[in-house]
């Protein structure tokens, strides 16, 4: 490779060709991140059309809320059930929370059920291909955790919130660069300390929403993706009580929570609700529809026309393999889409198409 200037005197957007690995790679003001090419229209052989590939990965299953490593994936233009894709690295993976680009997906965090063992590890997949996850990296050394939120750009991938070592809410926001590998660094703090929330965003703004202090809140929060900062309040969820364990996916224009608990354990109370913002405008949130069934702990992903939403846990022996959606463009009730492989909740979805792409 040719000679290049000390890092502190490269502008950032420069671009170079690595000759060691054969690919084009862009400075991001920090480090080398390779360019990824890729097509979000990935059919498989049971699909009547092809189209944007969502990824299911880790969660909860029965007996007794046993983790789980599986990834499962579908493709989002084609209803049907899903398919194996391949296993993620670790072991504690329930409560586990995912972002993504177009070429990547990548799921962080995660724990055991009673959240006694915690996993910072990053791991991440290939959309256009399946297999098993390769580490990418640590979350922050201390923010190990769980029912953790998370949202991404093309770029960056952001969490936020959870439950950590201690048994203490936090507020720390922290994000990788998803084209390149390597440990978490901190972004800076949401507005309040909580966890159980969701998140979704455009390709300028991360939303993080509803959750659990000692009660639960209805709060909103965004940040801007490509800066650092704290966030800010963006508006409030419809929901009346406590809605943890939400799928929450977005389009460019449209963010949607679903479901949720709505009341606290034992009971286990589910909702049906699917709430809507505008991202691009902020405000509060307005009711677009209702699940097929009431249910929580749900993964979720998008495409551009599709939000999917996929599993549950209903209570401590009751997991769901449902996957149902809705259309972002019309306002409604979401309708069948077809079967997980596995009963199992608490995991987490990602696309190579949702919102922030």
């Amino acid at each position: 490779m040719s000679n290049l200037p000390p890092s502190g005197e490269i502008p950032r957007g420069a671009i170079r060709f690595n000759t060691d690995s054969n690919k084009p790679e862009l400075w991001d003001g920090s480090q080398w991140a390779e360019f990824q090419l890729s097509t979000p229209n990935l059919g498989r052989s049971v699909d009547t059309e092809p189209g944007a590939r969502g990824v299911y990965g880790g969660g909860l299953k029965a007996p007794n809320k046993a983790t789980s490593v599986t990834l499962e994936y579908l493709n989002i233009s084609s209803t049907g059930d899903a398919t194996s894709f391949g296993d993620l690295t670790g072991s504690n993976r329930g409560w586990i929370a995912s972002c993504a680009s177009s070429t990547r997906g990548v799921w962080g965090a995660g724990s055991d059920n009673p959240g006694s063992s915690r996993e910072n590890t990053i791991d991440f997949i290939t959309f256009s291909s399946t297999g098993d996850a390769t580490n990418f990296g640590d979350l922050i050394d201390g923010y190990e955790g769980f029912a953790v939120a998370s949202c991404s750009n093309s770029t960056r991938g952001l969490w936020g919130s959870g439950y950590y070592p201690g048994g203490a809410n936090v507020n720390v926001i922290q994000y990788v660069t998803i084209a390149s590998t390597g440990n978490a660094v901190d972004f800076g703090d949401l507005t309040q300390s909580r966890r159980g929330a969701a998140g979704c965003a455009s390709a300028t703004k991360g939303l993080f929403g509803s959750g659990i202090i000692s009660s639960s809140v209805n709060t909103i929060d965004f940040v801007t993706i490509s800066t650092t900062g704290n966030a800010q309040d963006f508006g409030d969820l419809t929901f009346p009580t406590r809605r943890d364990g939400n799928g929450s996916c977005s389009n460019p224009i449209r963010g949607l929570w679903a479901g949720g608990y709505s009341t606290q354990p034992p009971t286990y109370t589910v909702a049906s609700g699917i709430d809507s913002v505008i991202i691009t405008s902020g405000g509060n949130a307005v009711k677009f529809g209702d699940l097929s069934q009431a249910r929580a702990s749900i993964g979720s992903f998008s495409s551009p026309i599709s939000a999917v939403f996929l599993g549950d846990i209903k209570d401590v022996d009751n997991y769901g393999n449902m996957i149902d959606y809705v259309q972002f463009a019309t306002e409604g009730n979401a309708v069948d889409f077809g079967d997980l492989i596995t009963k199992k909740g608490g995991a987490s979805g990602a696309s190579n198409a949702h919102g922030g792409l």
